[in-house]
């Protein structure tokens, strides 16, 4: 075993590990934050105890933990590997002989131990945490909120209770200018308590609601001897002054959870086992009150006619032997009988319409409980198997990108995550409505990313540049022709120095050739259509011009004198080809050529690469001078 783990897998496992942990701790904490965003409108102002909030975050972490995984398997396989290309540790491990899917390996057998580890997590663990954090969600929705009395208009969020409030102090908690209207004991015993002050808290047992009011009164109607309040009987009632005076009002804080056994039907809730078990179940009970009704229609059509239920069916047999043409016994009725039997037909139609709309909705909810099994039980094994297919998706793109840290990996996974997560998302919606087949909609993510990340693996195995971000912005900038301006510095050794003279006779030679080609080319206007796509022709001068100019600028690049390497970095860097017809193959070109909106797209960029060569051979011209006067 020692013998198989080589020093270079331990190294491997070690960088990707760590990184490992914290990405899955900054994964989980996003997931949860988001998670928690969904509830913020539930959970605040609920009074809620903080062993309830730990429970919450605890088991939404535990809900939260298959969905991280990938994500930080992800991640860490793009900052890991883009760590070793940029530190060029890739390039020193391929240059020893060892290939791309050697290194890949280790982490290749982690991901796989991770994968079933996540599958295990889901069937074992994730069930009950998701039944768990429902009920805690159900109670906590059902839970009176938490006490926010406004001020200036009557506040009835506390049970028999109606209070008003002129103005409050946040700060201290006290309530100024106060009218409570106290109606636990019936609204014909009513207390009404006038405060000047007042403070509201709840008690120890979290079951009643202390107010404390100062400087105030309290009035109480008393019953008569009937025990009836009549208008044209004057009511008696108390009257008490205080200065301090404490009122317990029943208010019970503490959240009592739910039913445990009521959310144990929900397809999170289950194992695989479960799962088989529940979708059976309940396609068994669908499909018999499907049968049902059916059944019930029948009985019920054959019973508004003459015949029994075998006297039907062999009348219908003996129609399709005969074979009875409908619409000519209908032709043959009369008018008032066709009428009749249109507005009968129609009628029963309706009412049948009718029902079945009335009904569609148990049979619906039946089997969509039955599409939701399956669902959980497709998506156990499709998250727990994009955890190794992100990794032969973060690896290799890693590889190839070559850039670390926090910055470009984490926007390249979040991207990704995002298009799985769209993809994973649209495909499960779609199975939930029957729009697509169960098993499709909640695969077609993985149909999708796995091909990818095959592809991506493939070309990191054979070192293309395909990701390399360099060479398309080099692409870029020669379809549009932006250049970098040369720069000739000084050598610090210079073994042997230019001949000037002769050099210099060179790029007076150069300048010959370059007005020459200006003026047999017509460089400054712009290329003859047909010339150009129907008869081209392709010429090497520019090429060779450019040859020697570099060639030249290479000898002068070892003079000593600074002025002459000044004025050689105001040569321009010529494209060669670019002002001629883009294809070799004549063919090609007349194509283009027939196509008239690509055809003129490109001549327009043909004859702004011509206007630029004319520019630059005007421009090796007047450099040629000064670098002539220099010398």
């Amino acid at each position: 075993m020692l013998k198989i783990i080589k020093k270079l897998d331990i190294y491997i496992l070690k960088k990707f590990l760590l990184l490992f942990v914290g990405a899955f701790c900054i994964c989980l904490f996003i997931l949860m934050m988001q998670f928690l965003w969904r509830y913020l409108e539930e959970l605040v102002g609920k009074g809620l105890s903080m062993d309830i909030i730990a429970k919450f975050f605890w088991y939404m972490a535990l809900t939260l933990v298959p969905m991280a995984l990938p994500l930080s398997v992800l991640l860490t396989a793009l900052i890991s590997f883009g760590n070793m290309g940029e530190n060029l540790e890739l390039t020193a491990m391929k240059s020893a002989g060892i290939p791309l899917r050697r290194i890949m390996a280790p982490l290749a057998i982690v991901c796989v131990a991770l994968m079933c580890v996540s599958f295990i997590f889901q069937n074992r663990i994730s069930p009950n945490a998701q039944k768990q954090l429902t009920r805690l969600l159900a109670t906590i929705k059902e839970t009176s909120p938490a006490l926010e009395i406004p001020e200036g208009v009557f506040y009835n969020g506390i049970p028999n209770v109606n209070l008003y409030v002129k103005h409050k102090e946040a700060a201290t908690g006290m309530l100024y200018n106060l009218i409570i209207y106290k109606m636990d004991q019936g609204f014909e015993n009513a207390q009404i308590v006038v405060a000047d002050s007042g403070r509201l808290e709840t008690t120890a047992d979290k079951h009643f609601l202390k107010f404390t009011v100062y400087s105030g009164e309290q009035f109480e109607n008393l019953r008569t001897t009937t025990g009836q309040l009549q208008a044209n009987i004057n009511v008696p009632y108390d009257r008490e002054t205080f200065k301090k005076k404490d009122l317990l009002i029943d208010f019970d804080s503490d959240v009592d959870l739910l039913d445990e056994n009521m959310f144990s039907t929900m397809a999170k809730a289950k194992n695989l086992k479960e799962l088989n078990r529940g979708a059976d179940s309940l396609k068994t009970v669908a499909d018999s009150v499907g049968k049902n009704y059916y059944k019930n229609y029948y009985d019920h059509y054959i019973s508004q006619t003459d015949l029994t239920k075998s006297d039907s069916i062999k009348a219908e047999k003996d129609a399709r032997k005969t074979k009875t043409d409908i619409s000519k016994i209908f032709a043959e009725l009369s008018a008032e009988k066709k009428l009749e039997a249109v507005r009968k037909a129609k009628q029963e139609t309706e009412q049948i319409k009718t029902d079945l709309e009335w009904e569609k909705p148990l049979t619906s909810s039946g089997y969509l409980d039955v599409r939701k099994h399956k669902i959980e039980w497709h998506n156990k094994f499709a998250l727990s198997l994009a955890c190794l297919f992100f990794f032969f998706i973060g690896a290799p793109l890693g590889a190839i990108i070559r850039k670390g840290g926090l910055g470009f990996p984490t926007v390249i996974s979040v991207i990704i995550f995002i298009t799985y997560y769209i993809i994973n998302t649209s495909g499960m919606k779609l199975a939930r409505e029957e729009s697509v087949d169960v098993w499709l909609g909640m695969w077609i993510s993985t149909i999708v990313l796995a091909p990818f990340g095959a592809f991506i693996t493939y070309k990191a195995n054979k070192d293309s540049t395909v990701f390399n971000l360099d060479n398309y912005i080099n692409a870029v900038r020669r379809f549009f022709g932006i250049r970098r301006g040369r720069m000739f510095n000084r050598k610090e050794v210079i073994i042997e120095e230019p001949d000037h003279e002769a050099e210099l006779k060179t790029l007076e030679g150069i300048v010959e050739r370059c007005r020459e080609y200006i003026k047999t080319e017509h460089l400054p206007y712009a290329p003859n259509y047909i010339k150009l796509w129907f008869r081209p022709v392709r010429s090497d001068e520019v090429s060779d011009i450019s040859h020697d100019l570099e060639e030249c600028l290479a000898n002068l690049s070892n003079s000593r004198n600074v002025k002459v390497l000044t004025y050689m970095s105001n040569y321009p860097e010529m494209y060669a080809t670019a002002h001629l017809s883009p294809f070799r193959k004549r063919g090609i070109n007349i194509a283009v050529g027939v196509l008239f909106p690509i055809g003129l797209i490109l001549a327009w960029r043909i004859w702004r690469f011509r206007i630029m060569l004319y520019h630059d051979m005007r421009q090796i011209e007047k450099t040629t001078e000064q670098l002539k006067q220099c010398i």
